[in-house]
């Protein structure tokens, strides 16, 4: 046990390590990577190669969402979000197993306790897609904890899709139209974000009408 606990934690000392050199080096550098990406953006091989890099880096919770900032002004929305809905939602699946992996002996100390069980309780589908669908909501988050909660798999994958495709969509369709122009101001703009916000507020709300219901 002790020994299991300790390859844990070494292995979350060296995904910590690797975070900070890939920062150092200028890899979670957005600007860097979209030059880099432009002179192969013609091959179709660059959308998979786009795809596997988010899934690894928001399955060890590093800076997956800068990818928006080289898949947007490359490619035409549609495909700008098929290549972010498709690369968050399988970093989201592997960041669910990962934080499963990492906290599973932890979690059975608590399962049975009475706070885990009312958050656990929330793993339905329309809370998993408010906060996806949320401005700005850290998607780690949402992935960490839906593993540690051991929330339901179908709800939890078909949210990410839908929930990151839409607020993809239409973050794409601003910075693909800004041309060069991009900032991250643009994005806070209150009729971009404003449906985002309203979205996400209308499927909490149904959380709660079905909890008053006895739904869940």
């Amino acid at each position: 046990m002790i020994q299991r606990h300790r390859s844990r934690l070494l292995l979350v000392a060296l995904l910590i390590t690797i975070g900070l050199y890939l920062e150092i080096a200028g890899w979670l550098d957005a600007a860097r990577v979209l030059e880099l990406a432009r002179g192969y953006a013609q091959y179709w091989w660059l959308i998979l190669i786009l795809i596997a890099m988010q899934t690894v880096l928001f399955t060890f919770a590093l800076a997956g969402s800068l990818f928006l900032w080289i898949a947007a002004p490359l490619y035409p929305p549609p495909i700008a979000t098929f290549i972010l809905a498709a690369g968050g939602t399988l970093g989201g699946v592997g960041a669910y197993f990962f934080s499963d992996f990492l906290t599973a002996d932890w979690r059975h100390r608590i399962e049975n306790s009475r706070s885990y069980r009312i958050l656990q309780a929330q793993d339905n589908f329309f809370t998993l897609f408010a906060m996806r669908v949320f401005p700005a909501f850290p998607h780690s988050l949402v992935n960490y904890s839906a593993g540690i909660l051991n929330a339901r798999l179908s709800h939890f994958i078909a949210a990410a899709i839908l929930g990151i495709s839409i607020k993809s969509y239409v973050y794409s369709k601003v910075i693909y139209s800004a041309a060069g122009s991009l900032s991250l101001d643009m994005l806070l703009d209150p009729w971009i974000i404003g449906p985002l916000v309203l979205l996400s507020t209308i499927s909490a709300g149904a959380v709660v009408v079905s909890y008053r219901r006895g739904n869940y």
